[in-house]
């Protein structure tokens, strides 16, 4: 580790979506943290990050990456999901801390192998759940510790797009070697989301459909999750939804809170923003209502402020971290029981069957 003042050297590999768009940004946003070399085969994006990030350095390979182990900090895996555990493996083994987007693995058991030997090594590994910082889960998160819904009866939670055509590529392919389908992309966050709010699930049941043609594998799913607590989940991730239906509708014995749209971090990642003043604010028209006895689209309720997302809070949990600081803001083990979740989801599906945990 390098010493007092002196930024931690950030290896991330892969530079497709997940480490353009999100890692890459946050990383070199973050102080304590530096971005010093990015891993991808590809010539594109090998410019591409020269282009973004002037002073980072460029190997094609992860093995670049490992035969520098000793001038590097963290690494940040943000490739292909099957490559995640072997590769978290490599850099464990290599005394590297590690950063892993989710899914963190295809099953919760090998999740839970990763943490063991994270353990074993004295090792930080984090997965990257950055929608534990969406605004409208923040907002969420205050409204039921302030009491404002009562007690939580009902959880719905829907990421919908309209994506008529299949966009191809690793996420739609029909190989289950290549974890792809919405269960395990979007459904890795809307599960993850639900038992950080509500704890754990003791039933999962799960619906998943091929709508498009030419798809591959699930773009249409629901997961019905009851959870220890009593409340229940009913979760929906779709690239088939034709018209959207709101983000979060959650009922509670006092009063309800209904909140359309999505968390404006990603856009703005994607255009080419970066974090600072206002950084995941957005318009009064856009926020939630809080009430009881009426539709929110007539007016009922109150509209409630929606806090400021912060993704870039992720980042700064890891630096603290790995300074010692402060704690693993994600830890593969709570990784490892939203990979429970799918898992079943995934039987229940196949099977019919609502599945006991």
């Amino acid at each position: 580790m390098t010493g007092t003042g002196t930024p931690l050297r950030v290896g991330l590999i892969g530079y497709g979506l997940a480490g353009s768009v999100f890692h890459a940004p946050l990383i070199a946003a973050t102080e304590g943290l530096a971005l010093d070399t990015v891993v991808t085969s590809n010539p594109e994006r090998q410019e591409q990050a020269r282009a973004e990030f002037p002073d980072v350095r460029v190997a094609a390979t992860p093995d670049e990456l490992f035969d520098r182990a000793d001038e590097l900090d963290l690494i940040v895996i943000a490739s292909p999901n099957k490559t995640h555990v072997p590769l978290a493996t490599t850099a464990l083994k290599a005394g590297l801390p590690v950063v892993v987007d989710k899914p963190v693995a295809g099953t919760a058991a090998e999740a839970r192998e990763l943490a063991a030997l994270a353990e074993e090594r004295g090792l930080l590994l984090s997965v990257f759940q950055n929608r534990r910082w969406d605004n409208d889960f923040l907002t969420l998160r205050w409204l039921l510790d302030e009491g404002e819904l009562g007690d939580a009866w009902r959880f719905e939670s829907r990421f919908e797009r309209w994506r008529p055509q299949p966009k191809g590529g690793w996420r739609e392919s029909g190989d289950p070697a290549e974890i792809g389908g919405l269960l395990y992309d979007l459904g890795s966050h809307v599960v993850d989301q639900a038992l950080v709010l509500f704890g754990p699930a003791t039933q999962v049941y799960a619906e998943t459909d091929i709508r498009r043609p030419g798809a591959e594998t699930d773009d249409d799913t629901f997961i019905a999750l009851t959870h220890a607590s009593g409340v229940r989940s009913h979760l929906y991730v779709s690239a088939t939804t034709a018209q959207l239906g709101p983000r979060f509708r959650v009922l509670g014995s006092r009063a309800g809170y209904v909140k359309y749209g999505l968390d404006p971090q990603e856009a703005a990642l994607r255009e080419g923003q970066r974090p600072g003043s206002g950084w995941g604010e957005e318009a009064e028209s856009l926020w939630g209502r809080v009430g009881a006895g009426e539709s929110p689209l007539s007016g009922g309720g109150r509209p409630v402020p929606t806090l400021a997302g912060d993704y870039p809070a992720y980042y700064k949990s890891v630096a603290a971290a790995l300074t010692g600081t402060g704690p693993n803001p994600v830890t593969a083990l709570e990784a490892a029981a939203a990979l429970d979740v799918l898992e079943a989801a995934r039987r229940s599906a196949r099977d019919g069957v609502a599945v006991a945990l």
